[in-house]
């Protein structure tokens, strides 16, 4: 007999797994139902900064597969319906369409929930005020470069200074806006530790983006015709006629609350290995509403990114479809850039290592991405954390510029492996003077910290 597979969210981890289960079924053998609220499936929202940005010419560039390209592969894709309820035990959904209202129920065998996550947009005045947008989806840039140029005037402010934010501030930047960018951390990029973000702060102050630390905003302020005038924080007001949102995401698991399924202490769905939620025979979880393993420190943690929704929905369409696979977890690999400067991070920062009670030595070294004689080296900040007794490799951050980000893929296999800074100083990894040093930044690094690890006993 047929089986049905629902799935919910037409992006990355829904429609990989989608994709991946009609690769191991017959279509006679398994129907897949998948329904998305917006218009557009399988996109990348990691690209929509560069295309406001005029980097990306076209938005369909970013769409890999379009849900006509998915219902010719014999999935019916239903765009503009979302999904409001779900009844586990009568092993159905309720769905409303959006354009005509109509609701209707849709039963399944096995259920797969990629609802992503949302935006963090605090309940503060004037925050829905036409001007103010958040970056989250298509539809969402089309909005923003549309305000961009009904804009009044060219002032820009970017609340939040994560990789968002630093990306928004430079696509604004291009589009000859005067940017600020208010944090409410001393430093941006709270992904690294501040004395990393302190380098990323100053890199922005050099292109021009005015960035305020230790700042909370507490409203936005209208003109007369509704539109955002300026926007008020517990140190001073910044005049704006657009306002971009990069406060960061949380899970989008308010269907899975409902239904009383598990949830971490960020909000996401808890899974197995197999990317099956727990304590479910028939329902999987993947993409940004769930948390994952961190394999350095041992706890779930959250971590919205596509490369690990897409590798998700490997995981669950594989297993949906008959075959076997996991996903072991992840060591918190992210890359990031404003203008010409690279940022990246892997593993644990120092605030992680203490909560996960870990004793640690941190090591920062200053090299350049190629030999320091040959032509266009740059030059690249690289810090490293190792465990103090075993010499465990616990994170790598780099600041630099052109080639340092990269570079930061090293770490991430040599964390993934468990291995120590002594054992990194090894690795037989490529040189010509064109592309690094005759010792590479980050095992320039690794020596270092291995004699930290030593002096500290």
């Amino acid at each position: 007999m047929s089986e049905r597979l629902v799935v919910i969210g037409g992006d990355a981890a829904g429609m990989s797994a989608a994709s991946q289960a009609r690769r191991l079924r017959k279509p006679g053998e398994l129907e897949i139902v998948a329904f998305e609220r917006g218009h557009f499936s399988s996109y990348s929202a990691c690209g929509i900064p560069y295309w406001v940005g005029g980097d990306v010419p076209v938005r369909d560039a970013l769409i890999a597969r379009s849900p006509k390209e998915h219902r010719a592969r014999d999935i019916d894709l239903r765009t503009r319906t979302e999904v409001t309820e779900l009844d586990l035990p009568g092993q159905r959904v309720r769905t409303r369409d959006l354009e005509s209202g109509t609701e209707a129920w849709t039963g399944f065998d096995k259920l797969v929930i990629a609802t992503g996550a949302r935006p963090s947009r605090p309940p503060l005045p004037g925050i829905d005020a036409p001007g103010v947008h958040g970056v989250q989806t298509l539809d969402d840039g089309q909005a923003l470069i549309e305000s961009l140029s009904r804009a009044r005037g060219r002032r820009a402010v970017v609340v939040g200074a994560g990789y968002i934010g630093v990306e928004m501030a430079e696509a604004l930047l291009g589009h000859g806006f005067e940017v600020t960018v208010l944090n409410r951390g001393e430093q941006p990029m709270a992904t690294l530790d501040p004395d990393m973000g302190r380098l990323v702060h100053q890199a922005m102050d050099g292109l021009g983006i005015r960035t305020v630390g230790s700042s909370a905003v507490t409203g936005i302020l209208t003109g007369d015709d509704g539109r955002v005038r300026a926007v008020t924080t517990d140190t001073g007001e910044f005049p704006a006629d657009v306002v971009v949102l990069g406060m960061g995401v949380v899970p989008e698991t308010t269907l899975a609350r409902a239904a009383g399924l598990p949830l971490g202490a960020y909000g996401g769905l808890l899974t197995d290995l197999s990317m099956r939620v727990r304590g479910q025979e028939n329902v999987w979880a993947g993409g940004d509403c769930v948390e994952v393993l961190d394999l350095v420190s041992g706890k779930e943690r959250h971590v919205p990114l596509g490369t690990h929704a897409n590798k998700h929905g490997q995981v669950i369409g594989s297993n949906v479809g008959g075959d076997y696979a996991t996903f072991p977890g992840v060591v918190g690999t992210a890359v990031s850039k404003v203008c010409d400067l690279e940022i990246a991070r892997t593993g644990l920062r120092e605030k992680d290592a203490r909560a996960a009670g870990l004793q640690y030595v941190t090591v920062t070294v200053e090299s350049t991405s190629r030999a320091g004689y040959y032509p266009g080296a740059a030059p690249m900040t690289v810090k490293m954390l190792a465990e103090r007794r075993s010499g465990r490799l616990l994170g790598v951050q780099i600041v630099g510029r052109e080639g340092a980000a990269k570079r930061v893929d090293i770490a991430a296999v040599a964390l993934t492996a468990g291995m120590t800074v002594e054992r990194m100083t090894a690795l037989d990894l490529g040189y010509a003077p064109p592309f690094s040093p005759v010792w590479d930044p980050v095992l320039v690094a690794a020596r270092k910290a291995v004699a930290a690890v030593r002096a500290a006993g």
